[in-house]
């Protein structure tokens, strides 16, 4: 059966701008998506340099059997024992000597091109080695990095079959190169650009050419082998059939890893695997919590999921020859908080369980801080626009260090926005902290960071849903005829009528087109005295509008003009009469139009 579809954000490589936003997901610079994978999509040529002259790298193999195999470095055998890499590749010198002193012996790269020497240089320099990856379209995540026709895209396959083998040869003498993995997740990812047979064709196209690039590799590097990865072992039989060069196969999994062992049994693979991206459960493998969004683990389940996933990877012996695990990053975004070892360079459980299980000694470490519980006073599915939002924070740390806390809001389930921003908080005393909840509707989640001043970090985080608060009185416009100078009539989840501005339900909107100005207006029923309006943006608001009042809909008298419009919930105290009230946009605070959860009007 097809694996369920997983989000871009915790699975694709690091550094590439997200799908939504623009934004890096996880969030400093990182060596990830090569240069050259922009320049492919574009169909740019890639000047490449000539391989280097130095001493001959190491010599890597594949050895053993069916069901008894082992990585081999220079005739010794190598448990992979890896991090996933984040950081830039001008800081790998900062970070390797760290990693050396966790255990790690490898790290993974989702991009090879001419900025990775550094990269290579410092790890060798510490006896660490690189899985360095080749970036495939549409890789990272499904649906991320674009659509190829691996049928009839020539052009596209060319260049990839010509660029990668002579990035190959350039870094191949390179003493900090372990394989080479060429893509990243593009069987599954994709079913987003095709469905049923021809969903079939492109995959057995897709892993033909890993195939064909496969054996351009060996041609000019035999010292190393080639494997490709991808996000559910489903991609194995395509690679079974179609990649038969490959010297072992590759695999993302995260809660589903100790599945991947009976996944192979019953496959009947006759190659070995690796690991290549695993730790604890995905947002896309948790259930809903009580606001409807994906329940976080806590820091310490997250630990235990690194803890959990190297047992279930070193528990298949003589077939799984190890992990990079994800991941090594320094970002604090909502990507970076799930997953990240280290965000802000601040060390978490998952670090000290990473170090632990790799066999780093941790006998003289100071451990974070442990946020045992984190709750939110009152019902946290009403939280009013701009109201108070207590917070009850039970923490305490294992040196008897003194703990300091940080509060951060993100907003990714209304707006996709992956930044946590910083909220002043009010310290109630007895673990209990007093923030100002966020003034726009929606979904929500709260961070909690608790700090040791030691470099460790605790982060816990929930949801909580604001809704506008209730103005006094009786809402005038509710159900009342509207209209509007322009309405969408499809896309996502319109038609957008100006109807659904008075409904009384926060779920539907009224959109108008993407232009100045636009407005909505409702009709009272007769010349009717209000006092307060209310308006519910939904992300697409007005920076600039005035309210008005008529009596016969063509002349409008103004009762309240914005100019600073920033979004959320606008209530605002008006005194005015008239049959029809409307709302009249000047300036757009997006480069989308208008759009309006609700239009209340108070008497």
């Amino acid at each position: 059966m097809p694996p369920p579809r997983r989000p871009v954000h915790a699975l694709r490589p690091a550094g590439l701008p997200h799908p939504h936003t623009g934004r890096t997901l996880m969030t400093a610079s990182r060596v990830t998506a090569p240069l050259t994978a922009g320049l492919l999509a574009a169909g740019a040529l890639v000047a490449l340099p000539a391989p280097p002259a130095q001493a001959a790298g190491s010599v890597v193999r594949v050895t053993g059997a069916q069901g008894n195999w082992q990585l081999t470095v220079d005739g010794s055998p190598y448990q992979i024992k890896g991090l996933t890499w984040g950081p830039s590749t001008a800081d790998a010198p900062r970070y390797m000597p760290d990693l050396k002193s966790m255990g790690v012996n490898t790290v993974r790269t989702w991009g090879t091109d001419a900025s990775s020497k550094p990269l290579f240089d410092a790890a060798a320099a510490q006896g660490i080695r690189v899985i360095a990856g080749f970036w495939l379209q549409p890789g990272g995540g499904p649906g991320s990095g674009g659509c190829v026709n691996y049928l009839t895209d020539t052009a596209y396959k060319n260049q990839v079959l010509s660029e990668f083998p002579q990035w190959a040869a350039t870094y191949k003498d390179n003493p900090g190169v372990l394989m080479w993995n060429v893509g990243n997740e593009s069987v599954l990812g994709l079913q987003n650009c095709y469905s049923g047979a021809e969903l079939e064709r492109q995959r057995d196209a897709y892993t033909t050419l890993v195939n064909d690039i496969t054996k351009k590799i060996h041609a000019v590097d035999p010292n190393h082998p080639v494997t490709s990865t991808d996000a559910w072992t489903g991609a194995w039989p395509y690679y079974k059939k179609n990649a038969p060069d490959l010297d072992l196969y590759a695999v993302n999994a995260y809660n589903a890893v100790c599945d991947v062992k009976a996944a192979w049994q019953q496959g009947g693979y006759t190659k070995p695997y690796i690991v290549t991206e695993t730790g604890p459960a995905g947002e896309w493998e948790v259930p809903n919590d009580a606001n409807g969004v994906p329940a976080e683990p806590t820091d310490r389940a997250k630990a235990d999921g690194y803890t959990r996933a190297w047992n279930c990877v070193t528990g298949h012996r003589g077939v799984a020859l190890g992990a990079t695990m994800f991941h090594y990053g320094t970002e604090y975004d909502f990507g970076g908080i799930w997953f990240n070892l280290l965000p802000a360079g601040e060390k978490r459980l998952s670090y000290y369980a990473v170090k632990r299980a790799y066999g780093g000694d941790t006998s003289r470490d100071n451990t974070p801080p442990v946020i045992s519980d984190l709750g939110i006073e009152g019902d946290a599915s009403k939280v009013p626009a701009g109201g108070d939002l207590t917070l009850a924070v039970k923490a305490t740390d294992p040196e008897g260090d003194p703990i300091t806390y940080e509060v951060q809001d993100n907003s990714n389930y209304i707006d996709q926005s992956k930044q946590l921003v910083t909220l002043p908080a009010t310290n109630l005393g007895g673990g209990r902290l007093r923030v100002t909840a966020p003034d726009r509707p929606g979904v929500w989640k709260i961070y909690v960071k608790a700090k040791d001043g030691k470099g460790n970090v605790g982060v816990e985080t929930r949801s909580f849903r604001v809704v506008p608060p209730v103005p006094a009185g009786t809402n005038l416009a509710r159900g009342k005829p509207a209209t509007a100078s322009s309405a969408q009539a499809g896309g996502g989840d319109c038609p957008c009528t100006a109807a659904n501005a008075v409904d009384g339900n926060l779920a539907t909107r009224w959109a108008s087109d993407w232009s100045d100005p636009q407005w909505l207006r409702v009709d009272l029923g007769a010349r009717t005295s209000f006092r307060h309006v209310q308006l519910v943006w939904e992300t697409s608001y007005a920076r600039a509008y005035t309210v008005q009042t008529s009596d016969d809909g063509q002349n409008w008298t103004t009762v309240r003009t914005v100019t600073d419009g920033n979004g959320g919930v606008d209530d605002l105290d008006v005194s005015g009469t008239g049959r029809y009230v409307r709302v009249n946009g000047t300036a757009r605070g997006t480069g989308w139009g208008y759009s309006l959860y609700e239009f209340g009007v108070y008497g």
